[in-house]
């Protein structure tokens, strides 16, 4: 045990015992002169005694001084809250108590003493401002007062305090001790120590010491009495709350304890382990497990019945038994190979996107001609809103197979897709095992959404997690890391969506087979809304159709002015808003039945979001195609030309690097072959060629308007404008050369929008087009090019 170095720097006093911290003899002369020491929780009163504990390293030379005195008087004043800062002459309050010192010693870095207070005192200056601290002070005695009046105050006082008593028994311990040293008909030390009886803040307690006259500090004092018996009472109620409960619950604990040991002698009832171990052996009874996780349940089983309840381990265990066993081992949905039912589910769920019916009743022929369908991995790839979650559902209710969706977007850690290490607190399966277990068969339909959103951090990837997985050679022996045991997932059908494939990694796309689902267009949004949309967004709002009908011209309306976009879910929440604002008139009585054509329509969506398309005509403007991941989309080309001493060409409207090269290369070609495009030799020799693509705000990249920018610069050099609705896509090379490009079937459903029927595609994309469902490529003519001549003599002739 170590023991406290103790130095005395001012010894006791055997008078001290006999004063008791008795007040000052009235005619004791006290010095106007003393040293000054901080106290910063609460102030220090003439009526206290109390033990002082003081910093040594800032306040052992006051202390000695003091200590050389012959009163041993020292002025104690509450400062402000100055964390390991020794406090300055502006911290102090102006008001404090004189004290005389008591045995004061040096104790483990700190000087300890009692100090017995005296009387307030007012600073009136400061003669050393450097520690130590001196100051000169005036005492401050309460002026003379009506005593029937402070009596009064007094009897209030101590009657409030007979109410804090049964309270707390602190209070009792603490009123023992000044009715020893004081009497209570004294009205200044009972007001001072019924205020220290509170819990009130420091700044509470000395405004109550700077209150020299009695009766209102006598009220102050009365207020946080009152305050402080409201507290207690609180504080009372909650323990007396907690005691209750504390004790309800403890009895409940012991008459169940005593209930189960009774039980378990009549045998009638079990343990928990006992309990859970049966539960987990029936679960086992109908699942067909493999040898290797037989042989891990009967070794965690065993390992279970050893462990006590209070052992961390228990809980593990428990957890990993629950886990094992509720996974559908061995059981199989037995699949609906009926592809008139697939085909009729598909239309039913889908208006449209025939071709994409036609792919996945080809899947499904596979499956019906094996007698099964094994596990295989399909890409649903097209704009938002077209469908690809709906046709999963389809798909699996076609097949008679449960459905379990989760989705891939923004996901960074691969402990996602194969679980925790069981070594982790709180660790579980990963989502693919989840599927399995909440699907309660073997071979659900997982449909994994947002697969080209996928993250990585340093947690890991996730995408080099799923091939594993989504690989048909690999997923037959898929490990969990929290099973730490391989699963057979070759049985389920595995379906993803995406908006783009630029995103997927190449090793993980190359596992999926895509099928693509392009936007609508207008005749195929109008089936949706008769079909599905309206009818959804009438039993959402709880209205029947003859309450609320809308025409069908008011639909092609909608389509055309406020929902254009490749999917549909702009137009659904057009649908929701009408639907809305019909309620509200139904409601209030406005109208029993209401009927929304086209004239009613900017009453309930507003003017319309897009105004029909002016086609851009003039010399040097041509109209291109462009694929977003919104769907395709029309893109107008101008160029203009201004006189300059010398050849120049610039770019705007916010292109990308591989825009302005097919830009360059096209100014490049149509430069260096103007004669042979019919245009006049040397155009380009003195002018400013500006080429701009409207909507700038919007960035723009790709190499399809390769052949749209050199039209518009040929428009410009022969001064010819394209007089009909045409628009092209392709990539030009500097020998003139058209190269194909992608998006064919979203740019022709953007031309089937624009309203324009004839176009110009590269021959090499003549494939894609003809692939195209007829509704497509009706109406349409197509002229497919090579070269970049044949380009100019179609829209020049």
């Amino acid at each position: 045990m170590k023991n406290d170095q103790k130095d005395t720097i001012i010894p006791s006093e055997p008078e001290l015992g006999a004063r008791s911290g008795m007040p000052v003899r009235q005619d004791e002369v006290l010095t106007d002169k003393i040293y000054l020491l901080p106290i910063s929780d609460r102030p220090f009163f003439p009526s206290q005694t109390l033990p002082i504990i003081i910093n040594e390293k800032f306040w052992l030379e006051t202390i000695e001084r003091v200590g050389r005195t012959p009163q041993r008087l020292v002025g104690i004043c509450l400062t402000r809250q100055i964390p390991e800062k020794v406090p300055g002459p502006d911290d102090f309050s102006a008001v404090g108590t004189v004290a005389r010192i008591h045995h004061a010693q040096k104790i483990d870095g700190n000087v300890h003493f009692i100090a017995e207070g005296i009387r307030r005192f007012r600073v009136s200056r400061w003669i050393s401002k450097k520690q130590p601290y001196l100051v000169q002070v005036e005492y401050l005695e309460p002026p003379t007062e009506n005593k029937d009046r402070v009596k009064a105050y007094s009897h209030a006082i101590i009657n409030t305090i007979k109410e804090l008593l049964p309270l707390n028994p602190i209070y009792k311990e603490q009123l023992r001790v000044f009715l020893d040293r004081f009497n209570p008909d004294e009205a200044s030390p009972l007001a001072d120590f019924a205020a220290l009886l509170t819990s009130a803040e420091g700044s509470q307690l000395q405004d109550i010491l700077e209150t020299l006259p009695l009766t209102k500090r006598m009220e102050k004092v009365l207020l946080l009495l009152r305050k402080e018996i409201e507290y207690a009472g609180m504080q009372a109620n909650i323990r007396q709350k907690v005691e209750a409960q504390m004790s309800d619950q403890q009895k409940d604990f012991f008459l169940r304890q005593q209930l189960k040991a009774i039980q378990q002698e009549l045998g009638i009832s079990k343990d928990d382990k006992t309990v859970e171990v049966e539960l987990f052996k029936n679960r086992l009874k109908d699942l067909v497990l493999s040898p290797e996780a037989q042989k891990r349940v009967d070794e965690e089983l065993q390992k279970f019945s050893f462990l006590e309840l209070g052992s961390p381990e228990y809980a593990v265990t428990r957890n990993y038994l629950d886990n094992i066993t509720a996974l559908p081992w061995g059981k199989y949905s037995e699949d609906k190979l009926d592809l008139k039912r697939a085909r009729a589910i598909l239309d039913r769920d889908h208006d449209g996107l025939d071709d994409v019916k036609d792919r996945i009743i080809e899947f499904l022929a596979i499956g019906v001609q094996k007698g099964e369908i094994s596990g295989a991995i399909l890409l649903l790839v097209g704009p938002p809103g077209v469908g690809k979650t709906s046709v999963g559902r389809s798909i699996a209710e076609a097949l008679g197979r449960k459905f379990y969706r989760f989705s891939l977007g923004g996901m960074r850690d691969e402990a996602e897709i194969k679980g925790h290490r069981r070594t982790y607190i709180g660790a579980l399966p990963g989502k693919f095992i989840q599927a399995i277990k909440d699907a309660g068969t073997s071979n659900p339909v997982i449909m994994l959404d947002e697969i080209d959103k996928i993250g990585a951090s340093y947690q890991g990837n996730p995408a080099s997690a799923l091939l594993e997985v989504l690989d048909p050679e690999q997923n037959s022996e898929f490990q969990d890391h929290y099973l730490d045991l391989r699963f057979d997932l070759s049985k389920v059908l595995f379906i993803c969506t995406a908006n783009q494939l630029d995103t997927i990694p190449p090793p993980l796309l190359d596992r999926m087979e895509s099928i693509h689902l392009p936007g609508y267009i207008a005749a195929e949004k109008l089936a949706i809304t008769r079909h599905h949309l309206w009818p959804k967004q009438l039993q959402k709002a709880g209205l029947k159709s003859s309450q609320l009908k809308i025409s069908v011209a008011a639909m092609k309306r909608i389509i055309d002015n406020y929902a254009r976009e490749a999917g549909v879910r702009g137009l659904e929440k057009m649908l929701g808003r009408i639907t809305r604002k019909a309620t509200v008139k139904l409601l209030e009585g406005k109208a029993k039945k209401i009927r929304i054509g086209t004239e009613e329509l900017e009453a309930y969506l507003g003017l319309p979001l897009f105004r029909k398309e002016k086609r851009m005509t003039g010399v040097g403007v041509v109209t291109g195609l462009a694929w977003t991941a919104m769907g395709g989309a029309t893109l107008s080309v101008e160029a203009t030309k201004v006189p300059t001493e010398h050849r120049s060409f610039k770019l705007t409207g916010n292109l990308g690097q591989v825009m302005q090269e097919s830009a360059a290369i096209a100014y490049t070609y149509v430069s260096a072959n103007l004669q042979m495009l019919a245009a006049p030799a040397g155009f380009f020799d003195k002018i400013l060629v500006h080429l701009h693509v409207p909507e700038g705000a919007t960035p723009k990249d790709g190499p399809s308007a390769g052949i749209t920018m050199a039209t518009a610069l040929l428009s410009l050099a022969r001064n010819k404008k394209i007089r009909r609705a045409l628009a092209m896509t392709g990539e030009l090379t500097l020998t003139g050369m058209i190269l194909p490009v992608g998006g064919i079937r979203e740019k022709i459903v953007a031309t089937k929008r624009a309203r324009i029927t004839e176009l110009i595609l590269p021959e090499a994309n003549r494939r894609d087009f003809e692939e195209l469902p007829d509704h497509l490529r009706k109406d349409l003519v197509i002229h497919f090019v090579s070269d970049y001549p044949e380009v100019a003599e179609i829209v020049f002739t």
